[in-house]
């Protein structure tokens, strides 16, 4: 018999006289976990003469700890709706190998095979509702629906064969008005708890109200979707679809799948009701005044947005309406490899107690992570609340931005570390969204790799590029906003001979941007691309501004810069057809 039916046979009506000595003056160890997994209604027992006890955590208080899915094909009745992270934590170590708590109380844990994301394998749903919006191509794979209902039964399915699930119903989107309520039904703990720190986190008198989810994901990922199923690339399948407001998840136990996967929600829902929905980082400065920062992953967006002179309202996704800007998620998804305290010390100090430590080698016997260490993955990462950054602004709401800075990481190790853009130019490298993939981010990706990403992060639009660019122009144009273009990567040399940019140098041009010294200085033209490059800056060499002066190879420089000018107008040829003269007249001249 297992030590589950033992306890529940001894609930039922077994004396005081059958039970453990210490019965009568303490709850059982397995009361917390029994009181979750009970439904509404159902009688506790208690041994007579024991004293009236606290309700456990997690216990049903009323229906708000109860979720039925019976409707969705979902009939196992052991289901953990909203646990606490002390109850996943519980959760975590008794049932998923892998995960341990380290030195500093985070909850360390493996994701098994896929160590990023899988954008090969994302898949939307042609239907009726969305088809003609849709942004079809190498982004946004289409899926039919037939298919789509062959992974969705396959992930019920699974559901189904386990003997617990976890259910955690949040919100994406901080402006009231624009929120949308979503539900994450898993089978392990740590991705509960990742969408606990990720997702924003309803009160319960919140969540007594939640009532149907606006989106609903299903993350079956520890089962592989059926690799001769039509259209599946491989084992691995991550599907959208709008009709039925669902995702589903197999094959991936990444957890940034669920991360991005709402993203790509929000992408779709936000322009449709005029707010423009961005792929950045956002804070605020002590007078107000507000900067976001685009940038693919490992290009600067959370560390440079984590300054401790400014308020911290996001990390990686935003959007700007009417009354400013506000965060689309109550966590942050920080890239921890190289971290360190002296270097980022906001993040440094999040990773305790609640944060999930995603894919880390840790100290065998102190449980200390190594953070240089890549063994597993360079793309290492921690999920935490953003209530964990210490002068982080909750409610994440701001005013309209005074300052957008677009993050580069250029592998090429050409473009200067900063340069002043027009309306025109910002439009241009919002459209080209050039930088460079880092490694571990994706699947397949070992080493930097120069590319362009339209918006700076087209693997999550669901609408065309220009859509979003459009209404960027507009907001601009509406507050007076000033652009910036920031090379965070390759200094001195292209990958491999160069060194990626210092940090303090980065922080010291923010801090230029931020306290007005850029607006002023004296500026040079910069080849090709015709872009303003300040020639000083407090705290950053002159060369170095200047970028090839530093170079030992001129001549090498001189060709890769203009086979990046090249590379610029070959991709912009795509966007062409519906661009403004003024913002085609932006590009580089060769």
């Amino acid at each position: 018999m297992c030590i589950r039916d033992r306890y529940q046979r001894r609930v039922r009506g077994f004396s005081s006289n059958n039970l453990p000595n210490h019965a009568t003056r303490m709850s059982h160890p397995l009361n917390s976990l029994q009181n979750v997994f009970t439904r509404q209604g159902q009688e506790k027992i208690a041994p007579p003469g024991s004293p009236p006890a606290p309700k456990p955590m997690g216990e049903f208080h009323d229906d708000i700890d109860y979720v039925s899915m019976e409707l969705q094909g979902i009939h196992i009745s052991r289901i953990m709706r909203n646990p606490s992270p002390a109850l996943l934590y519980e959760e975590a170590l008794k049932y998923e190998p892998g995960t341990y708590i380290t030195n500093t109380g985070a909850l360390s844990v493996r994701s098994g095979e896929r160590t990023g994301r899988s954008p090969k394998d994302k898949r939307v749903v042609k239907e009726p509702s969305s088809q003609d919006k849709i942004w079809w191509g190498r982004v946004n794979i289409p899926m039919d629906e037939h298919t789509f209902l062959i992974n969705r039964e396959r992930a019920i399915d699974y559901l189904n064969t386990r003997d617990r699930l976890y259910v955690f119903d949040g919100y994406a989107g901080w402006a009231p008005e624009y929120r949308i309520k979503v539900r994450v039904v898993c089978t392990l703990a740590y991705h509960a708890l990742f969408m606990y720190d990720m997702l924003i986190r309803p009160t319960r008198e919140q969540l007594h109200e939640f009532g149907e989810p606006d989106f609903t994901i299903y993350n079956a990922g520890s089962f592989p979707a059926n690799r001769y199923t039509r259209e599946m690339s491989s084992g691995t399948s991550v599907d959208i679809n709008f009709g039925r407001r669902e995702m589903v998840i197999l094959g991936t136990k990444y957890a940034g799948e669920m991360k991005k996967g709402i993203f790509s929600v929000m992408h779709y829902l936000m322009p449709l009701r005029g707010v423009l929905s961005l792929h950045s980082s956002a804070n605020e400065g002590p007078d107000g005044d507000v900067s976001l920062f685009f940038g693919l992953s490992g290009t600067g967006k959370t560390t440079l947005s984590a300054d401790p002179a400014r308020k911290l309202i996001g990390d990686d996704e935003h959007c700007w309406y009417d009354g400013g800007v506000f965060n689309i998620e109550g966590g942050c998804y920080a890239k921890t490899i190289g971290l360190s305290a002296e270097k980022e010390p906001e993040i440094h100090a999040a990773i305790r107690f609640g944060t999930v430590l995603e894919n880390l080698v840790l100290d065998e016997y102190t449980r200390e992570p190594h953070y240089d260490d890549s063994t597993i993955t360079e793309n290492t990462r921690a999920a935490y609340p953003i209530e964990f950054i210490s002068n982080a602004k909750v409610p994440c709401i701001g005013t309209h931005p005074s300052n957008i800075v677009m993050l580069s990481c250029d592998a090429f190790g050409v473009l200067p570390p900063v340069c002043r853009l027009t309306p025109e130019q910002a439009m241009y490298f919002f459209i080209s969204g050039y930088t460079a993939k880092v490694a571990g981010t994706e699947v397949g990706i070992v080493e930097p790799q120069a590319t362009f990403s339209a918006c700076f992060g087209d693997a999550f639009l669901t609408l065309p590029p220009t859509v979003y660019a459009e209404m960027l122009a507009d907001r601009m144009k509406q507050n007076g906003t000033h652009a910036w273009l920031l090379n965070t990567g390759w200094v001195g040399g292209e990958y491999g001979t160069g060194k990626r940019i210092s940090l303090k140098y980065s922080r010291a041009i923010i801090d230029a941007i931020h306290n007005g010294e850029l607006a002023k200085a004296s500026t040079t033209t910069f080849p090709y691309f015709n872009l303003q490059v300040p020639t000083a800056c407090k705290g950053v060499p002159e060369d170095v501004l200047l970028a090839r002066p530093i170079w030992e190879d001129k001549v090498k420089y001189d060709t890769l810069l203009k086979k990046l000018a090249t590379l610029f107008s070959q991709n912009f040829k795509q966007f062409e057809s519906f661009a403004s003269e003024a913002i085609k007249n932006a590009g580089p001249v060769l």
